[in-house]
């Protein structure tokens, strides 16, 4: 009897002993999983902070050794939040470019000068800027947003048709001088224009010139002719009419019905002399639509799915050709 119990005792004991071994194995399995899970999800996170950062905007200078017209101008950029959380810049005396490139595989060749509102005081940079430039790059077509010179800005000694043109000519030199580098089909760099914006953009399209040959700065040889002009409820040149040719580039035209008039009427009367002049040009007006929408999640109906439009038409000039 004495030796059956004992041996039911031993039994016992080694039962509990396989158990503790057992649970220990596990507890020492889970901790190993655990640490290895860790590790993964530290390993994505940096490598999602390194994927963010190569993704970031490049952002260069117009002039490196100062622009034209800008001699003695120490006064800092600055930058304020609207009450929308809009980014608006001011003092602008070193103009420069942002660069937005899609993926390689998803390029399509085509690039765009950006050039943001603001009434030629200030720069609409968000709804008129980054969200235009990012939209086109998801789309395989690089975007590079300008900072400009704001002849309109209190104290200003610059002028539209003269530092803030010279801006955005220097921004299509730029963009074409670099266009191998940068996966861009030099023959498919335009520029899209808001509201002042769309001024500059209208002007770079009947003020260009095919570079200076043999100057020492090889971006002054490039060609500053856009290949087409996207006009966003643009404030239009007095004599934009007049200045239009077969030469002139291919043109998107794009305003809301409520905008003031020079805009509103004068859109449909430049479509008209596009037309007459033989230009290439397709007109869009938004019932119901005032002035400075861009591209905001606020805005509704058709209107939202403007970059659609734009996006289609620039399909149908052939501008979106996979290179």
């Amino acid at each position: 009897m004495r030796t059956a119990s004992l041996e039911l005792s031993n039994r016992l004991r080694e039962d509990s002993i396989f158990r503790w071994r057992s649970g220990f194995s596990a507890q020492i399995r889970a901790a190993a999983i655990a640490v290895e899970v860790t590790a993964a999800l530290v390993a994505l996170a940096l490598f999602t902070s390194i994927a963010a950062w190569a993704a970031e905007p490049q952002v260069i200078q117009l002039w490196p050794n100062g622009a034209p017209g800008s001699e003695g101008k120490t006064a800092p950029e600055t930058v304020r939040i609207s009450p929308e959380g809009d980014h608006v810049v001011s003092s602008v005396h070193h103009p420069s470019l942002t660069v937005y490139l899609p993926p390689k595989e998803k390029a399509t060749g085509a690039g765009v000068v950006i050039i943001p509102g603001g009434g030629h005081r200030e720069l609409w940079m968000d709804h008129e800027g980054y969200r235009i430039a990012q939209w086109l790059s998801d789309h395989g077509i690089a975007g590079f947003i300008v900072k400009y010179r704001l002849a309109a800005e209190a104290g200003s000694t610059y002028k539209v048709e003269r530092e803030s043109l010279a801006d955005v000519q220097r921004a299509i030199r730029t963009v074409r001088s670099r266009a191998t580098g940068w996966n861009v089909d030099p023959q498919r760099i335009g520029v899209i224009g808001f509201s002042a914006g769309g001024h500059l953009a209208a002007l770079a399209a009947t003020h260009f010139d095919s570079g200076t040959t043999g100057a020492a700065d090889p971006i002054d040889r490039e060609n500053s002719k856009p290949a087409f002009q996207a006009l966003i409820y643009p404030g239009l040149p007095a004599d934009e009419n007049q200045q239009l040719s077969k030469e002139t580039p291919p043109a998107f035209l794009l305003c809301g019905e409520d905008d003031r008039p020079d805009i509103s009427q004068g859109l449909p009367e430049l479509y008209v002399a596009l037309k007459r002049a033989g230009v290439s040009a397709e007109l869009h007006i938004f019932a119901g639509v005032g002035h400075g929408f861009g591209l905001r999640d606020s805005t509704r109906g058709p209107a939202a799915g403007w970059m659609d439009l734009f996006y289609g038409w620039m399909g149908k000039q052939g501008l979106l050709q996979q290179k």
